[in-house]
């Protein structure tokens, strides 16, 4: 249906450098008649078919949102802005810094539709339980109640979507935070479909984050970003 070989796919890695085995987190992508246009092939697979044992090919791990080197000279409060599936590159970056002892505190705004939305629930929770004074996580939940299932080690959680005031209140200092954001943003075919209608395509959860950050001040080179779509 393509008419080319199936490319690669990459996926964000959630284990630590110091946890022995290697994960990596997938979403399976579901097929809507007449809105995706080619069935997915491998999300699918990974999620429901794969067994023990079995082998395949992995090139290897890269990109550009990691850590710095220097962070422990650049700040002494890491930001992490998330939404769905962007914390999992967050969450391997968190356990890292916590696991061995960086003089870093850390703020995580994380987004997501319902509490059943949340990846990594447990596990966000049981960090929170053991470094409390160095993990605020504050939960944005678009359809949900905010007094709904709040537990302890759970975090703050908040009614709607992760806003520009919700970022200056968790950043009082915004030329003193490295920032990670990671979540939805603009894809291709959503520039294409909105080239072909002469319109700007509608900004997306890290279109409008990014224009929180220059609003409030964060300099540029401070924020690091990562997006899907």
């Amino acid at each position: 249906m393509k008419g080319r070989k199936e490319p690669a796919r990459a996926y964000s890695l959630c284990s630590a450098p110091h946890e022995r085995q290697l994960a990596v987190t997938v979403k399976e992508e579901r097929y809507v008649s007449g809105a995706t246009k080619y069935p997915p092939l491998l999300s699918p697979m990974l999620v429901w078919r794969l067994s023990p044992g079995m082998r395949m090919v992995v090139t290897g791990f890269g990109g550009p949102y990691t850590l710095p080197p220097d962070i422990d000279s650049r700040t002494d409060h890491l930001v992490h802005i998330c939404a769905g599936s962007g914390i999992v590159p967050n969450l391997s970056i968190l356990k890292h810094c916590l696991a061995n002892g960086m003089k870093l505190r850390h703020t995580l705004i994380y987004g997501n539709k319902t509490w059943e939305d949340i990846i990594f629930q447990r596990q966000l929770e049981d960090l929170t339980r053991q470094y409390p004074d160095k993990l605020r996580i504050v939960h944005t939940l678009s359809r949900e109640a905010r007094e709904t299932r709040a537990s302890s080690g759970a975090g703050e959680v908040r009614s709607g979507r992760v806003s520009e005031a919700l970022i200056r209140e968790v950043i009082p200092d915004p030329t003193g935070v490295e920032v990670f954001a990671c979540g939805p943003g603009v894809g291709k075919f959503e520039r294409q479909a909105a080239k072909e209608k002469g319109e700007e395509p509608a900004p997306r959860f890290l279109e409008t984050t990014l224009e929180a950050l220059e609003n409030h001040g964060v300099p540029d080179e401070r924020i690091h970003r990562e997006s899907y779509g």
